[in-house]
């Protein structure tokens, strides 16, 4: 199959130069046309070198005295303007080329963010298009705020391109979600029953997790992890009535997933709808650890943990970690996390088997909500 692509030429004729034409062939000089018309020879002169502009008051004289369509000569003006204007964004498009090393066009590709092309200049385009600016200079001043938890980190220093369309897919997605106005009070019963689901296999309860949290005006999201963005959540208020958790599902195990969720829930509960949390391996930040706090407590009770930890010998026994998970009403996986990443109780390659694996599937940036 052969594809076929729209003629863009690297040049603009203006319609004077079809008003020329036109006056050849019904044998009318210019200062003819200027006499008919009642307009000064120099204006008609202008016209036809592309310098003056075809009003809609000059193409309704030009139709009585030559015959055609005002409508003609207007379309033939816009038309010409239009191009005139594309060439020149054509040409400031170039300049920005430099622009592109900071994104991994052809994973977002992949993704199915953007189109592959294999023009610099077109890839400058549609980069502008996805993210809904009109130049880098406005995707910084857009994108930078969004940005700037992660620039605390040396890892973020010198690019944040990457993170930038990951965030910018997540606000795709999270528009696109029906939800209703945010309710903290049954956010908080959502997330009660959240927290039961979690026993359950990922992918399966994924569903009515977003649901759950889209009555309670939280947009859900899942957007794969793009190649240098360090990201596994984020949260911010797209209004003052809807806000967004958007997960990356980089670890993909229950446990991570879980806690990373409920991470950025207590973003929502705690702290302000101007505030603005990404979350990554950075420097430490007194909030981060509030919603740290907030997500263990939870989802385990501090009593029943400081009294499961007392009952837990040195060389932990899986059956208690199943056990005490079932007790609480939790995946075990979750247990098994914090004994290993907070408490350092237990290596984190043991008892992997308490773990699920998270496989939910990207559904792509034209996801329905």
């Amino acid at each position: 199959m052969i594809k076929s692509y729209p003629f863009q030429p690297d040049y603009a004729f203006p319609p004077g130069e079809t008003l020329r034409e036109t006056l050849e062939a019904l044998g009318l000089t210019q200062k003819e046309l200027a006499t008919r018309m009642g307009r000064p020879l120099k204006t008609i002169n202008q016209i036809i070198k592309g310098t003056a502009q075809i009003m809609p008051e000059t193409a309704l004289q030009l139709e009585k005295v030559t015959g055609v369509p005002s409508s003609f000569w207007n379309n033939a003006e816009s038309n010409y303007r239009e191009r005139l204007a594309r060439l020149q964004d054509e040409k400031r498009l170039q300049q920005d080329v430099d622009w592109l090393q900071r994104f991994s066009y052809k994973k977002m590709a992949d993704l199915g963010l953007v189109p592959f092309l294999q023009n610099k200049v077109e890839r400058v385009a549609q980069l502008l298009r996805f993210f809904g600016v009109a130049s880098p200079k406005q995707w910084d001043f857009t994108y930078g705020e969004l940005c700037g938890a992660a620039r605390k980190s040396p890892r973020f220093s010198t690019d944040l391109g990457d993170l930038s369309a990951w965030l910018r897919t997540g606000e795709i997605l999270a528009q696109k979600q029906n939800c209703l106005p945010y309710d903290r009070a049954l956010f908080m019963d959502q997330l009660l029953k959240i927290r039961a689901l979690t026993p359950q296999k990922p992918s399966l309860v994924w569903p009515q997790v977003c649901d759950l949290c889209a009555a309670a005006g939280v947009a859900l999201v899942h957007v794969p992890e793009l190649p240098n963005t360090h990201v596994s959540g984020f949260t911010r208020w797209l209004t003052p009535e809807k806000a967004i958790i958007q997960l990356s599902l980089r670890y993909k195990t229950d446990d991570a997933l879980w806690f990373t969720f409920f991470h950025e829930a207590a973003h929502i509960l705690l702290h302000g709808k101007r505030d603005v949390f990404v979350e990554y391996r950075g420097e430490p930040n007194p909030k981060e650890q509030e919603a740290d706090d907030w997500a263990s407590d939870f989802l385990i009770p501090p009593s029943a943990w400081k009294a499961f930890l007392s009952s837990l010998p040195t060389q932990a026994d899986i059956s208690k970690i199943q056990d005490f998970a079932t007790k609480q009403g939790i995946a075990p996986g979750i247990v098994l996390g914090r004994l290993q990443h907070r408490e350092k109780r237990i290596h984190p390659s043991k008892f992997h088997s308490l773990k699920q694996k998270v496989d939910i599937a990207w559904g792509g940036i034209t996801q329905s909500a």
